[in-house]
Parts: structure tokens; sequence; C-alpha cells
């Protein structure tokens, strides 16, 4: 049979490419049309004040006269600020004693409540309520409780026979009482994530380990406590940021006293910044203060990921 010949194809001209771009240019401009108001809140409510503020730091300002650039000066003052000192170790210490307790009554709370007991559902509602509180309130609500003279916890520990408190007025006090008002508040939330990391525990290991003879101790030292180790560094993480920026409390019940004893370093930064009329030197402040989350947030990062390292190893 011969072979048929084969057919010529002539082909044709290039589609035109300027349909398609037409297409995704209008895409794009839909796009940003949509995502533009969102932008532009960023950028006017994080990125050009956090940039303002930078170059503020370098500068001598009190937000109405004109500023008058200063270079390293502000942070030169610092270092050198008695006032500053006191109101980083002040920050420290409440950081310290919040942290490590919030967790530690954080955790025997959802131990306690991530059992099987009657009415563990209001519990938990009333142990969390006081976290969904505003600090404002908190604070006006202890001022009353608290103080001296005509406070419920004076009269309280007079019918017990102890003699009354200064409280917030007292000097030696006034820190740590701050502190006790924010764990009783703060600690809801740690309990509220330790209850859903308890819940997660693979019941596999729970059982396994019991079947092994290990006791409630040896359950919570070998199988609980490691898988709640990456929540815990959440935590850690999550509770020094919010001790570091502690700022409403301390407004409304001492304003910094008595005598600098709970001034902390926002309110450091608020009383230059606006109390003081000197913005460039509370901004440069501000700066030590974000240094200092960022250093927090890296170390903690640090230490998470030798942590995972370390388990994977253990696991190989």
């Amino acid at each position: 049979m011969p072979r048929l010949p084969r057919p010529i194809t002539v082909e044709g001209p290039p589609p035109d490419p300027r349909p398609l771009r037409r297409r995704r240019r209008r895409e794009t401009g839909t796009a940003w049309a949509f995502v533009s108001p969102a932008v532009l809140i960023v950028l006017g409510l994080s990125i050009v004040p956090v940039i303002w503020s930078l170059l503020l730091s370098f500068q001598a300002s009190d937000l109405v006269t004109p500023s008058r650039w200063v270079g390293l000066d502000n942070y030169r003052a610092l270092a050198q600020d008695p006032n500053f000192s006191q109101a980083v170790r002040n920050t420290l210490l409440y950081t310290v004693l919040y942290v490590p307790l919030s967790l530690l009554f954080g955790l025997l709370l959802a131990l306690v409540l991530n059992r099987r007991i009657r009415l563990v559902g209001l519990y938990r509602t009333l142990i969390f309520v006081p976290f969904v509180l505003s600090a404002t309130a908190q604070g006006v609500l202890f001022s009353f409780i608290l103080d001296p003279e005509f406070g419920a916890a004076n009269s309280v520990l007079h019918r017990l026979g102890v003699s009354s408190q200064g409280f917030l007025s007292d000097p030696s006090q006034a820190l740590l009482v701050l502190v006790a008002i924010t764990l009783w508040s703060g600690t809801g939330f740690c309990v509220v994530v330790y209850l859903a990391a308890l819940q997660d525990v693979p019941q596999s290991l729970i059982e396994a380990a019991r079947l092994d003879g290990a006791g409630r101790r040896h359950l919570l030292r070998h199988v609980t406590l490691p898988t709640l180790t990456p929540v815990t560094v959440f935590l850690v993480l999550w509770q020094a940021i919010q001790s570091l920026q502690v700022f409403d409390l301390v407004y409304v019940t001492t304003k910094g006293g008595p005598l600098g004893s709970t001034t902390v370093i926002v309110y450091f930064i608020w009383e230059q910044a606006f109390k003081n009329a000197t913005a460039g030197y509370g901004a440069s402040a501000a700066y030590v203060l974000a240094v200092a989350l960022g250093l927090v947030a890296g170390a903690v990062r640090i230490v998470r990921r030798r942590g995972r390292h370390r388990l994977e190893g253990a696991r190989s």
C-alpha cells in the first residue's frame, strides 16, 4: 500500500501575550486594593512608630519644641541614672518572682483540675475569671482591699491578732504585693494552657508506664513533665514578656512608689516621656527594654532548640 503524503502544516502567528499581562495586572491591582488597608494600618501603627521612636532616642525632644540631635547621650545618661537602675532591678525582681511561681501554681492547679471531680467545670471557670479582668479593674479592687486604714485585709488581720500592714504603701512590701496580685490574675492562663497540654498526653505512654510499675510520682517526672516541655517553654517566654512590660497595675495602684520601690521599666519610660517631657530619653529606655525582650526570646529559642536536639539524639 503506497504511503500517504505527509500533510503540510503552516504554523500561525504566536499568541499575543498582552491580554495575559493585562489580566495579571488587573489581578495584582485587585489584590493590592484588598490588602492595602491592612498594610497601611501595619505601617501606620507599628513600623513607622518604631522607626520614628528609634530616631527619637538619639535626640533631645519634649514632643513640642524642635528636637536636637544628641547621638548616644541618652543611652550614656541611662547607664548613669540611679532611677533607671532601680527600675531595672525592680523589673528583674518582679520577673524572677512572677514567672516561676505562675508556672508552678498553674501546673499544680492543672494537675488537680485534670481529674474527674465534682463541679470541675465551675472550678476551672473561677480560676480563669481573674485573667479576663483588666489590670485597671484589678488595681482598683485591690487598692480598696489593701488600703492601710480602711481596707478589708487589715480588718481581717486585726481580728486574727496580727498587726496592720502597709501593703502597697510600704516600700518593703509593695513590689511583693504586686507580684501576688499578678499571680492571682495571671495564673489562670497557665492553668488553661497546661490543662490543654495534659489532655494531649498520650494515654499509651501512661498505660505502658503503669504496666512497668511506675507510680504517680514517676509518671509525673518521666512521662508528664517531658511531654509538657514545649508548653512550658512557651509559657516561660510569654510570662517573661508580660512581666517585663507590666505597667497598668503599677500605674493604678502605686504610681511607682513608695520611694520608687515599684517603679518598673515601662512606668519609667512613661514617666520620662510624658510626665517629665523628655521623650528622647524615654525612647532610649524603651529600646533598652526592646533589646532585653529580644534577648529573652533568643535565649528561650536556643534552649528549646538544644532540648529538641538532645531529645532527637536520645531517640536515635
